[in-house]
């Protein structure tokens, strides 16, 4: 079933329906009153548009976070990722947020990363925690390093989520496979330096 707090579409076609209504039963209308009668699913169609606006889900809160992580590693911006990471987090490699952030903070010391084009696999809410596992297609920047080995490369990831204060932040990511063969952190290079 459709959300309409996350997609318009069904209070659009509920609106299809009431404008089809209306223009079936115009004739058993007053005259002086039918114009009245047509607003009705044009109030539906600007509900619809203003609830989806208006009401941020869970969902659509941890798919901005996502864009907005994948956007900070794209810019090599530490500073914009870390507003984004919990202060309790924790994975498998990094024993806190700082090692997460200075691990980043010496790989995005010079250009690597062109583009980011993120697509989740999975979601899984249960408040105050959430995991999405999620595919991210990595575009190497031709004026890096890394470039004139490979071009691009495809990661899969699973990240724990905790909610706090209406926001979420991440509390643990894991690398699950890198250009679909298993791996983990330690295959980025992502031990402690």
């Amino acid at each position: 079933m459709t959300n309409i707090f996350e997609q318009p579409w069904l209070l659009l076609i509920v609106a299809g329906v009431v404008f089809l209504g209306v223009a079936m039963f115009r004739d058993a209308l007053p005259p002086k009153r039918a114009w009245v009668f047509w607003l009705l699913p044009v109030a539906i169609a600007i509900a619809a548009f203003a609830i989806d606006f208006l009401v941020q889900t869970d969902k659509e809160k941890i798919e901005a976070v996502l864009a907005k992580a994948c956007r900070a590693v794209e810019g090599e911006d530490v500073r914009a990722l870390a507003p984004l990471i919990s202060n309790d987090y924790r994975d498998s490699v990094h024993p806190s947020k700082q090692a997460l952030l200075n691990h980043f903070g010496g790989r995005l010391s010079e250009p690597v990363i062109e583009k980011i084009v993120p697509a989740i696999v999975s979601l899984d809410i249960k408040p105050p925690n959430a995991m999405v596992v999620f595919t991210a297609r990595v575009m190497f920047d031709p004026k890096g390093p890394v470039y004139e080995y490979r071009k691009m490369m495809l990661f899969k990831i699973q990240a724990d989520l905790t909610k706090e204060a209406d926001e979420w932040f991440f509390s643990r990511t894991e690398i699950l496979t890198i250009d679909l063969q298993p791996a983990g952190w330690k295959n980025t290079q992502g031990g402690i330096d």
